[in-house]
């Protein structure tokens, strides 16, 4: 009887940790294919990509690439929506981070532009198709592209909108103008740094930005 409960609990065993193993193997997979895709799609654009390539890039077989999504615009779709949610996460938690060291609304946007700086400086083939897509029409991933933007500002405005409603910003702002504008500056001014300025270190880039943030969002209420 032992013996048998001993076999059936290692069976048991054996089988759960199978089938832990396959979702961190599966995700795991997808994070291949999906540092592959917007690498050779930033290099060479969407239609000139295969998926014979992004699998040779990823380093696995064509059909993996099937198993994990239906269609190359679906993982190209899926990457937009990736990507933007791990900015969005960054965001989220520097702002929470400040406000738990009791920093102001500002300190909060500013911490927010420097972990933009990082996810970019971290990821900055996936920002420059980003933004290039963000200008683009007629494309099946549009609704999902607005909507994780959305997603990402709607973040900034958050911050915004607080600091008014405590009295610390301006109540003259255009919060939702001015949280795409800030997620805007971050966005061009990384990629320029990236591409133009690339001996400048990020934190010469975020005390540019800073200034910038201090002296247009962050200055003195008008009387």
């Amino acid at each position: 009887m032992t013996s048998a409960r001993t076999t059936a609990s290692a069976s048991s065993a054996s089988s759960s940790a199978s089938t832990a193993a396959a979702p961190r193997g599966r995700s795991a997979t997808r994070d291949k294919l999906f540092h592959a895709a917007v690498t050779l799609i930033a290099e060479q654009g969407f239609s000139s990509t295969t998926v014979e390539e992004i699998a040779e890039r990823a380093g696995v077989a064509k059909g993996t690439v099937y198993y994990n999504f239906a269609s190359k615009t679906e993982l190209f779709e899926e990457l937009l929506r990736h990507g933007v949610e791990l900015l969005t996460a960054d965001l989220r938690q520097a702002a929470e981070e400040t406000d738990g060291r009791g920093g102001s609304r500002v300190d909060a946007l500013d911490a927010m532009v420097r972990a933009g700086l990082q996810f970019i400086d971290r990821y900055p083939a996936f920002t420059q198709l980003y933004v290039a897509e963000l200008w683009r029409t007629g494309r099946a991933w549009n609704d999902t592209l607005l909507m994780v933007r959305k997603e990402a500002v709607a973040v900034v405005e958050g911050v915004l909108r607080a600091g008014v409603a405590e009295g610390e910003l301006s109540e003259d702002i255009d919060i939702q103008l001015t949280a795409a504008a800030l997620v805007g500056m971050v966005l061009v001014a990384a990629l320029d740094w990236k591409a133009f300025q690339p001996e400048r270190s990020i934190e010469d880039v975020h005390g540019a930005l800073s200034l910038l943030l201090q002296g247009r969002v962050g200055g003195s209420r008008p009387r």
